[in-house]
Parts: structure tokens; sequence; C-alpha cells
């Protein structure tokens, strides 16, 4: 008989840790560049307005989302170890290459590679888990894995701005990138090679065929999912591509200062995030409904975030530094819960790379939209008020998404035998994809 197409590992807990690392140093290369954008000799190098700005921080998302769900599509079929370790491989080449290039161009056309490599890294880490983690299990293993997303740009932010002050933003890129290039050695020795034989890829494709892309778009728990995965990452990109700036050109404060702040932030948020995933699941492993107690904690950390508003307005800069830090740490209660319940929970397991690749380009577009459209209402606005104004309304917009759509009567249908009879009447055939 063949082997299981996902052979468990004797310890996943310790690759989950793997992949959390795997996220931070996606994320430290994909947010270097916010650091140097509050560098003036960088600013003055490529000669950017803050709507430039705004669009070279989105670069990077466009490719990001584009990819998503071939890379869902890719996990799904071939595995995880090699597409992760090939991808992983070309983004720290890009993000060590972004130090060397000279125009504006250039410099765009890295991102965008980045981007482009980096979509493999959420398909995957959620392909794995839902073969190797139970549903008492997810929302304390993704609390760990989320540490990596949010401790990337607190480790990152305030690293790149000490390089780019005692050596150069060009040294900062290439270092960044190529130190990442260590975590390959783990991921090789470490996780068992899952590419799949013949007789296993026809498996795979027979079970991703009966949770068909028709039936996630059909799905308004999967819609749900899209509107609450923009609006978390509109905030939480917001402060990987502008807090730097915001922090030296609104509150005054150096660029290395600005660095220690955001990694406070992002600290905040990695704690509660992890606190909440682990809380959430000891309550449903005492009898609680996963979906009823993973909501409470996504619609708490939403209006929680809503406190951003108070930072944009305070006029002492202790009381904003205090709302910049807390409102992005009450955050984290939606990180973990909305992760486990838009993407595992109420997601037919056959589904789960597919319907994650189709999360993220959410996640990418708000990435995109979050970094552009804050640099134009900080041009037509003066201040960074109206950008805060715009993440306020979005939060209260996930909250709502969240109590109206994540409902486990309307999860994505299973296609059943009777359903393949009759594609195979229309069709005259049963795999034509």
């Amino acid at each position: 008989m063949p082997r299981d197409f996902m052979k468990a590992p004797s310890q996943p807990w310790r690759v989950l840790v793997l992949l959390a690392l795997g996220l931070l140093i996606s994320f430290v290369d994909r947010t270097s560049l916010s650091s140097a954008l509050a560098d003036k000799s960088f600013i003055h190098h490529f000669g950017l307005t803050s709507v430039e700005r705004g669009w070279l921080n989105s670069a990077v998302f466009w490719s990001y989302g584009v990819l998503q769900m071939p890379m869902g599509w890719l996990v799904d079929r071939y595995g995880v170890k090699r597409p992760y370790a090939i991808c992983f491989l070309l983004w720290c080449l890009a993000a060590a290459a972004t130090g060397l290039v000279t125009t504006l161009g250039a410099l765009i056309v890295m991102r965008l590679l980045i981007g482009a490599a980096e979509a493999i890294v959420v398909p995957a880490t959620y392909r794995y888990l839902a073969n190797h983690f139970e549903e008492t299990q997810k929302g304390t293993a993704l609390g760990i894995f989320s540490i990596g997303g949010k401790m990337g740009p607190a480790l990152g932010a305030p690293i790149a701005a000490w390089i780019i002050v005692n050596a150069s933003w060009k040294v900062m890129f290439i270092a960044t990138g190529l130190v990442g290039l260590v975590w390959l050695l783990p991921w090789l020795a470490m996780v068992e090679n899952d590419y799949p034989t013949r007789d296993e890829l026809a498996a795979a494709k027979q079970r991703a065929a009966t949770v068909p892309l028709g039936n996630l778009l059909a799905s308004p728990v999967v819609w749900g999912g899209l509107v609450n995965n923009f609006c978390y990452s509109y905030f939480a990109f917001y402060c990987m591509t502008w807090m730097p700036a915001y922090l030296v050109e609104q509150r005054g404060l150096s660029l290395q200062s600005s660095g220690l702040y955001t990694f406070f932030s992002f600290a905040g948020i990695a704690i509660v995030a992890a606190v909440a995933g682990w809380a959430a699941d000891r309550i449903i492993a005492r009898g609680r409904d996963a979906v009823a107690v993973r909501k409470a904690f996504i619609v708490a950390g939403f209006l929680g975030g809503t406190t951003v508003l108070l930072g944009a307005n305070a006029h002492s800069s202790e009381m904003a530094l205090f709302w910049n830090v807390m409102s992005l740490s009450l955050l984290g209660l939606v990180t973990a819960n909305n992760l486990a319940l838009c993407k595992l929970t109420l997601i037919p397991k056959p589904a789960v790379g597919l319907n994650t690749g189709l999360q993220q380009v959410a996640t990418s577009l708000a990435g995109g939209v979050s970094a552009s459209l804050s640099g134009w209402l900080l041009h037509i606005g003066g201040s960074y008020t109206l950008p805060m104004t715009a993440i306020f309304v979005f939060l209260l917009v996930g909250a709502t998404s969240t109590l109206t759509l994540m409902r486990r009567e309307w999860a994505p249908r299973i296609n059943t035998p009777l359903d393949d009879a009759h594609a195979i009447h229309k069709t005259g055939c049963a795999d034509c994809g």
C-alpha cells in the first residue's frame, strides 16, 4: 500500500517552530523596506514622494497576492518540503539583491520577486497544520506560528534601523537577505519528504476535486473570511509599512527609537495572539462550541484595535505611543482564532490549501491597499490622522463580518458521489483539470 500523502513526523511541534521561523524571516525580508523608507538618504537616492513611497511599499503585496491560489493548489498536490525550500531560496536572494540595485525600476522588480516567492509560506503551513493538528490544538499551533509573523517586523525594524544608522541601507538589505538562508539547513534535515508518488498524486487530485473553487466561492463563510483577513491585515500591514515613518515624521522619534517602539507593538500582538489561541483551545477542550468561542475572541480583538484612533488624536507623544502599542496588541485577540476559524475549523480538509491561497489574496490585497491608500491619505491630509481613521472603519467592518457571516451551516460544501456522477454526465469527464 502507498504511504500517506503527508506522513506525520514524530514531533510536528518542532516543525511548527521551524515554520514560524520561516514566517519570521519572510516578514523581515518583506518589511525591511519600511525602515529604509524612513531614511532620508534612501528617499533622496531614489527621489521618492509620499505617494511613491506608498506604491513602493505595496509592490511586494501585488505579486504575493497573485500567486497565493496557485501556491495553494501546488502544496495540495505536491507537498510542502520541496516547493517551500525552492521559494525560500529565491526570496532570500532577491532580498539581498535589493541592496545592489540603483534604479527605482529595479527596486520594484526585486520587491515583486520577494512577494512572488513568499506566496508559498502560508498555504504550505496550513497544508501541514491541517494534516498534523487536531481542533483543540489549532489555536495554540496558530498562535505559535503567528508569533513569527509579528516578531519578524518586531525584530526586523530595530535591526534594520541599526544597520542603516551604523552602515547603510545597502548593507542592511544584503545582510538581512543572506542571513536567512541558514534556515534551509534544518528545514531540509528535519522535514520528511512528502513529494507524492504517481498514485498519491492521483489520490490528492481526487481529494481536492471534492471541494472545487466554485464550492468555496458559494460559501458565505469563505467571503466572511476574505473580509476578516482584509480588515485585520489592513491594520497590521499599515504598521509594518508606515509605522516607522509615522513615529519619525509626526511624533518626532529618531529612526532607532522608532524601531524600538515598532518592536514593542509587534511583540505585544505576538504575545496576545499566542495566549488568545491557547485560551480558546482550552475553552473548546472543555466542551464549548469552537465556532462561538473563536468568534468571541475575534470580535473582541477587532473592537480593541479601534483604539488606534485614540493614538491618532492624542495630544502628547506619550499617550500616542501608548495607544500605538496597545491597539495593535489588542488586535492579537483576532490573530490565531481568525486563522483557525476561516482557514481550518470551517473549511473541509481537502480544500485547506486552495482556500488558504484564496484567503491570502485578501491578505495581500490589504497590504497593497493599506500601503498605497495610506500614502495617498497622508498626501491629501498632511498628517497620519486620515490613514488611522481608515483603519478604524475597516476594523468595525471586520467585527460585523464575523458576527454575520461566520456560521457553521454556511461552510463550503463537499461534493458527494452523486455530485460527481452528475458532473460526469454533463462533461463526460470525472477529472478534467
